[in-house]
């Protein structure tokens, strides 16, 4: 896989560059700042992205440069790092796209396994989101009378699961039960969601998640 990395922290930067190479990727080229990726990906064929939330330009400017990447070269998939699990940069994150994207914490793509993992379902058009994110996300205390508060406990967990991007099967895999439980959760999920039947599974997965934080944005 060709990868690029663009971020502000030159040991960091070096350190994934090192990581990525052991894994057995193609490093491209690596940056310091979102104006400089640019101008890499106008000339270096790129398969994913990997860029820090908070890098010039601006004190969110992955944000920004990611929006840009996207806009000028959609096939790119795209994966965020931080050092934070922040709510408001995932919903900022959401509005980039919903496919070929991921945002995970920094200390959690320090090894092969997980961050060639990573990569490997973004550049398969997934989106992947930090787990403890998500989890934190759906165990907010559901808004009195929406429909989310007449989620189950374990359709709760399934849709918590469905946000870091996890197949059926994987999800399955995570709660001990089989994978046509979780289909019967996830056609629940989408039931009591009110979610378009003629969508496919895929974009209504991912409609199933994006109602859910706009429920957390919104308060409602």
């Amino acid at each position: 896989m060709r990868v690029a990395v663009a971020d502000d922290a030159a040991l960091f930067r070096e350190g994934l560059v090192l990581l990525l190479s052991t894994a057995g990727h193609q490093v491209v080229g690596c940056v310091g700042d979102g104006d400089a990726l640019l101008d890499l990906l106008a000339v270096e064929p790129v398969d994913v992205v990997v860029l820090d939330i908070r890098m010039p330009p601006g004190p969110e400017g992955g944000l920004s440069t990611a929006a840009r990447v996207r806009d000028r070269h959609p096939g790119i998939g795209l994966l965020l790092l931080s050092h934070y699990a922040e709510t408001l940069y995932l919903l900022r994150f959401l509005e980039i796209g919903t496919e070929r994207i991921g945002y995970r914490l920094k200390e959690r793509i320090a090894g092969v396994r997980v961050l060639t993992d990573t990569l490997d379902r973004i550049e398969a058009g997934e989106i992947v989101i930090e787990s403890v994110l998500a989890r934190r996300l759906v165990e907010r205390p559901a808004v009195a009378g929406g429909p989310l508060a007449s989620l189950s406990p374990r359709e709760s967990e399934v849709l918590r699961l469905m946000a870091e991007g996890r197949s059926n099967n994987g999800i399955a895999a995570a709660l001990y039960v089989s994978a046509k439980s979780v289909e019967k959760y996830s056609a629940s999920i989408f039931a009591k969601l009110d979610l378009p039947v003629d969508s496919t599974a895929h974009h209504r997965r991912v409609l199933a998640v994006l109602r859910y934080l706009d429920a957390v944005r919104t308060g409602g």
